[in-house]
């Protein structure tokens, strides 16, 4: 029991008995599961990076086109983009949708019309993979999945033949001018990958192999376990299964293993004897990599005995790191027996039979003949039995050996003539389990290969083809534009010439307009020499009469300043007389009083009376007089201060005459250093249009050589348009099938 470990006796005999007869065959399976595992995976990379750069090509160009939130989108922007998406959704046959988000993760443009203006915040399918593309700080893409995606499954397959809403999502950033402006993303549905590392035609082991990947260092879902199912597996329906299958259930003696939708996050890989993942799964996750080949294989999900091998990796901007298992059953893979196996297990039972016979032959004439007669009995049964039954089994075996050949050789033969029928395969039911059986197996391996080969061959000299017309429409428009750039050019140079005859003409009537203003400068600048002299002149005048005027102003001042002194004086004397008169009267009255005593003193009072009298009236004259030689001598001086203001006025008015002469003097110098500049100025104009029409004459001469060169691509571009028909028409020989672009 413990040699057949946990397979028990009954089930372990037969398969440690397939694989002690084929045990020379391990250093093979080891290779040919290497080969599987190493293919596949760098199968997965290529696409990957393929399908990276049909996205990080379309950012690119879609970077020109892509407004600013505060912008509104124009139709020119929108019919840009939309011929954008459709170009890149034709070269990307596995995408069933390309879309682009703006900031707020809204739909603004889709290949599917319906899905405009859907939003992806927080909790909707998408979000998880939109929040890491900003995780690092600075936007990065982002391969996001597998999810479940209903519009998937509503968009329906383009590659694939089978079909479910399991995605996968290109995530790649949109930067114009280091500013995110969103994300365009390209949606592919997940049964892709199992297309990719599956090729069921051209499986090498058809009954049991199964490729499949798995979660092995989940970051951005981290929700999804250890050694759960990241594609689809063969087991899955009934197409590939001739048993039991997952949807209908694979039955174990620990239960039912089934799933209800698909194979992807609904199965994980364990052994259902102990509820762990199987030791395949385990040791690939915890090594990187795992290869087993030998009895007893481990326990699969399913219970059953397998082998294979077990690799990790890490698709290119995939956060997550999957696990890949290239597997088949041990009982399948060790199931051949070898024609040399089989020829001398029947050598042997003729050996045992003729042995037998002869034994009964010698008995049966032992006693009845000579032993010289019975020996030569015996021998000649023995050749004629050997010659009779070696032969025509012989010639069965050997018959049945040349007639699996055949099969294949004429198989090879229809395809090694250049036009043979790729859809075809040999029928592997048709050979023995042996060495013609496994040639059968790889010849079919190889042949789906190829066809895949050649179908890609043949879309991409399809897409060569389409690109070439392009090319060559591109060509045309850039040949016409290039010959009216020429013709736009040869008008720039005669433009250009007619521009150096007016500037020759400008410069020499700047010549000579230098010329005369400097001829006017001389004169003027004598006359304003002469103009200047007499204006100092006139100003050195202007001061005299204005210190003369000041002098006289001060006498009148001086003058009104005596008068004021009289009218002062006047008025004391006025006072004096008028005491005067009161006294002489107070005299008078009282030489009244005294009598004739007082007579003499009334008549001298009397006289002094009179004399007071002529006083003031004399005063009052002569203050009449001062009055009016006061108001005189005022309106005297207020004519000699406007005088005065006059003379300010005119000082000024001098002053800015010299200024002014001063100042054409200083413009006429101005002017001839204008024309001076403005002459300069011709001549660097003149300098540049000559490098100019030498600039031009170049890029006439270039535009010219443009024209050759162009015409010389669309003759290389017909040419490579006609090797590409031929390239087609080669593979068109062959017979492909269409449906199948893997």
């Amino acid at each position: 029991m413990r040699m057949f470990d946990w397979l028990g006796a009954k089930k372990g005999l037969p398969l440690w008995i397939s694989w002690r007869l084929n045990s020379k065959m391990k250093d093979d399976v080891e290779q040919i599961f290497e080969g599987i595992a190493d293919t596949r995976k760098e199968l997965l990379m290529s696409w990957a990076s393929e399908y990276w750069g049909h996205m990080e090509k379309l950012a690119e160009q879609l970077g020109s086109h892509m407004p600013s939130d505060s912008d509104a989108i124009t139709d020119v922007q929108r019919q840009a983009t939309s011929r954008l998406l459709e170009r890149t959704y034709l070269r990307g046959m596995d995408f069933t949708e390309l879309f682009i988000l703006n900031t707020a993760n809204e739909v603004i443009y889709s290949t599917y019309e319906k899905h405009q203006g859907a939003g992806y915040g927080a909790g909707t399918i998408l979000f998880p993979g939109l929040q890491y593309i900003h995780s690092s700080g600075q936007p990065m893409p982002c391969l996001y999945g597998p999810f479940g995606d209903p519009i998937t499954l509503e968009l329906g397959p383009r590659t694939s033949s089978f079909h479910d809403k399991m995605t996968l999502l290109f995530l790649q950033p949109l930067i114009v001018a280091g500013e995110y402006r969103g994300a365009v993303c390209g949606r592919v549905p997940n049964d892709v990958l199992g297309d990719l590392i599956q090729r069921e035609s051209g499986h090498v082991y058809p009954d049991s192999g199964d490729n499949y990947l798995f979660m092995a260092k989940p970051q951005l879902n981290s929700h999804i376990a250890l050694g759960t199912a990241l594609s689809r597996s063969r087991f899955e329906d009934r197409t590939f299964t001739h048993g039991e299958n997952l949807k209908d259930g694979v039955t174990t003696d620990w239960g039912i293993v089934s799933i209800k939708e698909h194979t992807e996050l609904e199965i994980i890989f364990t052994d259902p004897a102990t509820g762990e993942l199987h030791p395949g799964v385990t040791n690939t996750i915890r090594n990187g990599s795992n290869l087993f080949v030998e009895f007893p294989g481990y326990s699969d999900y399913r219970h059953i005995p397998v082998i294979g091998k077990g690799v990790t990796f890490q698709l290119p901007h995939c956060p997550d790191g999957w696990g890949m298992m290239c597997e088949g059953d041990l009982e399948e893979v060790y199931r051949i027996r070898s024609i040399e196996w089989r020829q001398r297990k029947i050598l042997q039972r003729l050996l045992v039979l003729q042995a037998v016979l002869t034994v009964v032959l010698v008995g049966l004439l032992a006693g009845q003949t000579s032993p010289w007669v019975t020996g030569a009995a015996a021998g000649g049964f023995v050749l004629l039995f050997g010659l009779i039954l070696t032969g025509t089994l012989q010639r069965k075996e050997s018959n049945r050996v040349v007639g699996h050949l055949s099969r294949i050789n004429r198989f090879i033969r229809i395809n090694a003539e250049g036009k043979g029928d790729l859809t075809q395969r040999l029928k592997l039911t048709e050979f023995d389990n042996d060495e013609s059986r496994e040639l059968a197996k790889w010849i079919n391996n190889m042949i789906d290969s190829l066809e895949g080969i050649m179908l890609q061959v043949k879309l991409a000299a399809s897409d060569v083809l389409s690109s070439q017309h392009v090319m060559n429409e591109s060509a045309a428009v850039t040949a016409k534009s290039t010959e009216r750039v020429s013709g736009q050019v040869g008008e720039m140079i005669g433009s250009i010439r007619l521009q150096l005859k007016d500037i020759d003409m400008a410069k020499e009537a700047a010549d000579a307009m230098r010329d005369t203003l400097r001829a006017l400068e001389f004169q003027a600048a004598e006359q304003i020499a002469v103009a200047q002299s007499e204006v100092d002149r006139i100003g050195e005048k202007m001061q005299h009469i204005s210190s003369k005027v000041g002098d006289t102003n001060d006498t009148i001042r001086r003058f009104m300043h005596t008068v004021d002194e009289i009218r002062s004086v006047l008025q004391v004397i006025e006072e004096i007389s008028a005491q005067t008169n009161l006294l002489a009267l107070n005299a008078s009255i009282e030489a009244a009083r005294v009598g004739e005593q007082g007579r003499g003193f009334a008549v001298v009072a009397a006289e002094i009376r009179k004399l007071a009298d002529l006083t003031r009236k004399s005063t009052e004259e002569v203050h009449g007089i001062t009055h009016q030689i006061y108001e005189e001598a005022k309106q005297a001086y207020t004519s000699m201060d406007e005088g005065t203001q006059v003379v300010e006025e005119g000082t000024q008015l001098v002053a800015a005459a010299a200024s002014t002469l001063q100042s054409a003097q200083s413009e006429d110098d101005r002017k001839t250093q204008v024309v001076d500049e403005v002459v300069q100025l011709m001549e660097k104009i003149a300098v540049i249009s000559m490098s100019n029409r030498k600039v031009s004459s170049n890029v006439e001469g270039r535009v010219q050589a443009l024209i050759g060169e162009m015409a010389n691509v669309r003759q290389t571009s017909e040419s490579v348009e006609s090797i590409t028909r031929f390239l087609q028409q080669l593979v068109g020989q062959f017979k492909l099938t269409e449906s199948r672009h893997r």
